[in-house]
């Protein structure tokens, strides 16, 4: 019944902007409409304009333009999705709404400005338009009250998080007219073709995820007055050693704004019924002072933390003096950090019997039973509450999960000894004898939303070591997953990625090689390298090098197509993996870069050979000229670029146009898995013999001269030059003449060669040095 290929979003604040840019990031034509301003600026005065001039009329619209199209403001996966863009006023451009399958509404939190804007567009809107709103807790059913029987159906509240192209929660809430239809056709189109975690809501305040995160946030503020603790303390108790964002709770105020949590908090409390819920949402009154005297946090330029020369300061809650930042030492606290999984830090921290982990019990229990309280207000599904806070909130496991992890029974046994009254289906769910709210089937859903985790830890292993497994997704596929160090290549990884090519080739249909880290792969193993340069292990450098190469042959020419499956970081070896997989199935968040030169080395594991090849296999002969598209891989490489998006990074040449993209990370492995069915019978046995078309000594010559008048007028180092020569030579094919063929394994032999011999470099290792122990490039 519907199909969205034209949208309009009516309001081109922050949120407006990045919604519609966003909606462009997904492939759609977006038509973006503002007011017209009501009276002229100085600078139109100035010019002679008149409130008639189209630039007047459109000057609040354009302002949003400008800062779409900023490359800093990252809301476009590549600059071109601007061009999917129409921007316009809601007085003349109106007549463009009819050409749009979906209407959303991104005006100020007004319910009167939004019911008189619905009324203006109804006249404009075709049959069958789905319109949405993406207010934040006005009720949907209040804003009805404007809209005929007919566009009643078809609305619905969107509410996005902000930046809508990377926070992952979208609150869908359905009106009493709402089709059901229009709610089950919205959830998969913003799952599928947005990326979004979709959680539907009921039509209360605050919805879900910010009705449980201020009461979050707001209790944590109490408790810690109660337990009379500091700021750093509690930041200290609060970020990720209980699972939420390591900022913690008072540097997490000062991102968002205090002033947005008080405004929040005081919408909440206007609009909700009970007494005891608005009692709890009372802001203290230390931070109702801070935001009268301007400290709203970052924007301001000083909230619960300020930073005076290079010190970090901290706010007394007492007199709102500040004083240096301290270390926090609690037993439990250094207990539950030398624990590595959260399960265990929990543990500790909840059951501890010092100060802090008398304020986390108090904290967490708080929250797990307000959350139980909710049940069935705000949502049936304790699913859609923990999903909420893990998607809006960035938690790593919600409150359900989180009453799982430290015990149902023996936590409920504690609150009920402590006086408080535990929510009827938890008592309901003890008495059956059940110990927590998770069992094994709805932890793990393989039909569309498979993830490499939850493979590793639940699927049936065919192959596996440390570093690496190799796991049966059915239908004759198999799922390569890395699980190694902070997804780095080990000698580990590279055998078991040989064992697993062969095995695939004898038994099954394909593979699909991906990841169960924070990233998808960070690169090589830096330590390891730097360890045998130092200690002049050439030969053992020279057989990790070499076995790398041949692990990543051994992907590309296997009879049996491989999906690579990328996500977030692929630095390095990741993305010279990835490149010499049969075809990628990249998440659209994929930051992909060759980024060896940082390091003083160039791409060794194949990755300056391939994109060689990937700019010039088209030209073997020799009608066309191949410095420019030898200038621009070499450009890409010495530059060490990092693509902003999976989109860019097939601008940059790090994937193919034949290469795709899902925009919902949870859908990534189920579709690089069809993908693997789609190829399985029609893959061509790749030619290992073809010879390629390379520049030789007269382009390298040039690259040289660039190098060397850059280096003269001071754009890069001496040893920058050096390092570059490097990669040039190898992408020019050596000191060979012009126009020469040359093999793969040739190519292969001098990006060995080079690589090795800048490991030989003092420079270079004291790049390498500095990059582990600082995390950034040093230029020397």
């Amino acid at each position: 019944m519907y199909d969205i290929k034209k949208a309009a979003v009516l309001g081109s604040g922050v949120m407006g902007a990045a919604i519609a840019a966003h909606l462009a990031n997904a492939g759609l034509k977006v038509t973006l409409l503002d007011i017209v301003p009501s009276k002229l600026n100085d600078e139109e005065i100035k010019i002679g304009l008149t409130l008639q001039d189209q630039g007047v009329r459109n000057r609040v619209v354009m302002k949003a333009y400008e800062r779409i199209k900023k490359p800093k403001s990252m809301l476009l996966y590549t600059q071109e999705n601007i061009n999917r863009i129409t921007f316009g006023n809601l007085e003349d451009d109106l007549c463009l709404l009819r050409e749009a399958d979906l209407v959303v509404e991104v005006v100020l939190e007004n319910l009167e400005i939004k019911k008189s804007l619905f009324q203006k567009i109804s006249p404009y809107l075709k049959k069958g338009v789905i319109l949405s709103s993406n207010t934040s807790g006005i009720s949907i059913n209040s804003m009805c009250e404007a809209l005929s029987e007919d566009i009643r159906k078809n609305f619905i509240i969107t509410h996005f998080f902000n930046p809508p192209r990377y926070m992952k929660l979208l609150e869908i809430v359905p009106s009493r007219y709402t089709d059901t239809n229009v709610v089950k056709y919205m959830k998969e189109f913003c799952e599928y073709h947005l990326g979004k975690g979709v959680v539907v809501a009921q039509d209360t305040p605050g919805f879900v995820a910010n009705r449980v995160g201020s009461q979050a946030l707001i209790s944590v503020v109490r408790k810690m007055l109660e337990h009379n603790l500091t700021v750093e303390e509690v930041d200290a108790l609060t970020g990720s050693e209980i699972g939420r964002p390591r900022s913690g709770t008072f540097r997490l105020m000062d991102l968002v704004g205090i002033d947005t949590v008080v405004d929040v908090a005081a919408y909440l409390q206007e609009n909700i019924k009970d007494e005891a819920e608005k009692d709890s949402l009372e802001i203290p009154e230390f931070i109702k002072e801070m935001v009268r005297r301007g400290y709203r946090g970052d924007k301001s330029g000083q909230g619960f933390y300020k930073k005076e020369n290079k010190e970090m300061l901290v706010i007394e809650s007492k007199d709102l003096t500040y004083h240096p930042k301290k270390e926090v030492e609690f037993d439990s606290l250094i207990l539950a950090r030398e624990k590595k999984k959260l399960q265990e830090k929990l543990l500790v921290l909840a059951y501890a019997d010092d100060r802090a982990g008398k304020f986390v019990w108090d904290v967490l229990k708080n929250l797990l039973l307000f959350s139980a309280e909710l049940i069935p207000e705000v949502t049936e599904n304790i699913k859609d509450i923990d999903n909420s806070m893990k998607w809006g909130y960035n938690w790593e496991v919600g409150p359900f999960e989180l009453w799982d992890m430290i015990g149902v029974r023996k936590s409920v046994e504690k609150m009920r000894a402590e006086g408080d009254t535990i929510p009827a289906f938890v008592e309901e769910l003890l008495t059956e004898g059940r110990e927590s709210f998770y069992d094994e089937k709805t932890q793990y859903d393989t039909s569309k939303k498979i993830q490499a985790r939850q493979l590793k830890s639940k699927g049936k292993a065919i192959l596996a070591n440390e570093h690496a497994s190799l796991i049966d997704m059915g239908e004759d596929v198999a799922c390569y997953v890395l699980h190694s160090p902070n997804s780095s290549i080990t000698d580990e990884v590279i055998e078991l990625t040989n064992q697993a090519v062969a095995e695939v080739e004898t038994n099954y249909r394909g593979m699909v090689f991906a990841s169960a880290g924070k990233n998808f792969c960070i690169g090589a193993n830096l330590p390891l390298v730097l360890n045998l340069a130092r200690n002049k292990e050439w030969v053992l450098l020279e057989k990790l090098v070499t076995d790398f190469q041949h692990m990543n042959i051994a992907l590309k020419y296997c009879s049996k197509p491989v999906i690579a499956a990328p996500y977030a970081m692929v630095l390095g070896a990741g993305t010279e993996i990835v490149m010499h997989c049969t075809r990628v199935r990249a998440s659209a968040e994929t930051y992909m870069g060759l980024v060896e030169v940082g390091v003083g080395l160039l791409p060794g594991g194949g990755g300056t050979k391939e994109m060689l090849l990937r700019a010039t296999e088209d030209f073997n002969n020799n009608k066309v000229d191949l410095a420019p598209f030898v200038i621009s891989a070499f450009d890409t490489i010495a530059r060490a670029k990092v693509s902003t998006s999976a989109p860019d990074a097939i601008n940059l040449g790090y994937l193919k146009e034949t290469d795709r993209i899902v925009m919902n990370i949870d859908r990534q492995l189920y579709q690089a898995k069809k993908d693997v069915l789609e190829l399985a019978d029609i893959i061509a046995s790749p030619n290992k013999s073809k010879l390629y078309r390379v520049g030789g000594e007269g382009l390298y010559a040039l690259l040289k001269y660039n190098l060397y008048q850059m280096m003269c007028g001071g754009f890069i180092t001496k040893y920058d030059e050096h390092v570059c020569s490097k990669i040039a030579l190898v992408l020019c094919g050596g000191k060979i003449l012009n126009n020469s063929l040359v093999s793969e394994e040739y190519l292969l032999e001098l990006e060995k060669e080079a690589f090795i011999s800048l490991c030989g470099e003092v420079k270079t290792q004291e790049r390498m040095e500095y990059m582990l122990n600082k995390g950034k490039s040093l230029r020397n």
